[in-house]
């Protein structure tokens, strides 16, 4: 079912995002005279297709990996004098930049309309409080405490996790960060700075907080099942909801950290439970599953626990008015954009490892988490690939939008255009270098998964 949902929600996301980013393009042409013979959604063999009233034939293909925007061109097409006038190469140059430029610009608008609603509607969100410090991590060692609240990381203010996470993503490769944190009933913040000269974060291994050494805070954990997943051990040994675990191995009193680390550990072991259910002491034999992560075998059961009700003073609505949700948006799409860039320059220099780069799996694991979640986390799920999207396209790679605006550019300046032939080299570079970036993604998505 996991895979399903994700699969579902991969092609609710792409196929919204990818509409939007050729809309751009479309309705840019159409205001500048140019005509649109094709606008497809995705790849491949057509579905369903309709033409409207100006001819323009509306497709959505069999592959929902991308899309295009299919424009007369009398470098491919037969033109004659009655429609040379709509032939995109045709255009003067100030318009085919704008006809560009305008698929990437649709996703970055979208990002602040994504986010401008999710702001209006409101997020239930909890504190970034540190629970606990893994010794000797660079946070440990800025003189940073647990129960303190982070408030600003660099000078940006950090009222939730995820905002932290944004924060640490543009730190890496950093020598040092700023991190200002207020403890409990204080009125003021204290900053220290994190050394990072020696930090590595490896994207297969854990989140950015975890790798720094933050535990975040989290409500008690109680020695009640709250969750049995479908065809695991735990399903298959008869473990049920409400189940209190009083004990494992004759271990006791009993830990549910402990035991999550001794199941990853021992995976195949055999382990012993002692359950209280419908108020009766009940002993269970389970055998630890086994799954494979990063070419590791670690043992897994299938259950979750319950956890106390978080303290109503850590728990808020992150919401705001009208406009100041819109002016929200606009802030943190560009805050997304500023770190979108700045995550491919240490892409380039080497500071981020390739490892970081994720695929299609990824992007799809997240589109079905998200959507799981709500449609707020959705939005907000759809803005970051939106952003992603767009400033990739950007890029000056001739294949990608981003190489075009190069040429055009060019010959904006010239004057002249760009020989056919310097044109096609470029195609093929470009065509390799993309070939390359998705082949390394996929691999990782698949290491990964």
């Amino acid at each position: 079912m996991d895979f399903i949902w994700n699969l579902v929600s991969f092609i609710v996301a792409i196929g919204v995002l990818v509409t939007i980013h050729e809309y751009g393009h479309y309705k840019v042409a159409i205001m500048s005279g140019v005509y649109v013979k094709r606008f497809s959604i995705g790849f491949g063999k057509p579905l369903y297709s309709w033409f409207n009233k100006d001819g323009t034939e509306f497709v959505i293909a069999s592959i929902p990996l991308g899309g295009y925007v299919r424009m007369l061109d009398s470098r491919l097409d037969e033109v004659t004098a009655d429609n040379e006038a709509q032939a995109f190469d045709k255009k003067p140059v100030g318009k085919r930049i704008a006809v560009v430029a305008a698929g990437p610009l649709a996703n970055l608008f979208f990002a602040v309309f994504a986010l401008w609603i999710m702001y209006l509607v409101g997020v239930p969100e909890v504190k970034p409080i540190i629970g606990d410090l893994v010794a000797d991590s660079p946070i440990a060692n800025s003189g940073i405490k647990a129960e303190q609240q982070i408030v600003e990381i660099n000078g940006n203010s950090t009222e939730t996790w995820q905002q932290i996470n944004l924060e640490l993503m543009d730190s890496i490769g950093d020598k040092q960060l700023s991190m200002s944190v207020q403890s409990q009933g204080q009125s003021y913040a204290r900053t220290h700075t994190v050394d990072l000269a020696n930090w590595q974060f490896d994207p297969e291994k854990g989140n950015l907080i975890q790798a720094l050494g933050i535990v975040p805070f989290t409500p008690e954990i109680l020695p009640r099942i709250a969750h049995v997943a479908k065809d695991t051990p735990a399903a298959r040994a008869g473990l049920q909801v409400g189940d209190q675990i009083v004990a494992y191995n004759q271990i006791e009193p009993f830990d549910w950290i402990k035991l999550s680390g001794w199941i990853k550990q021992n995976p195949h072991e055999q382990l012993h439970l002692v359950i209280e259910r419908n108020n009766q002491i009940e002993e269970l034999i389970l055998t630890i599953g086994v799954r494979e992560s990063n070419g590791e075998q670690t043992g897994y059961l299938g259950i979750a626990p319950e956890l106390a009700q978080w303290p109503e003073h850590l728990r808020f609505e992150h919401s705001f008015g009208l406009f100041e949700s819109l002016q929200q948006a606009v802030i943190k799409t560009w805050r997304l954009i500023a770190v979108s860039f700045s995550m491919i320059e240490k892409l380039i220099t080497g500071d981020v490892s390739y490892k970081s780069l994720s695929g299609p799996i990824s992007i799809a694991q997240g589109a079905g988490q998200s959507a799981g979640l709500g449609v707020v986390y959705f939005l907000s799920f759809l803005a970051l690939i939106s952003v992603n999207l767009g400033i990739i396209n950007l890029l000056p790679l001739p294949v990608l939008d981003g190489g075009h605006l190069v040429y055009y550019l060019i010959e904006f300046v010239s004057g002249k255009p760009v020989p056919e032939r310097v044109q096609e080299i470029g195609f093929r570079i470009g065509a390799f270098i993309i070939f390359m970036l998705m082949s390394v993604a996929i691999l990782n998505d698949l290491s990964r998964w």
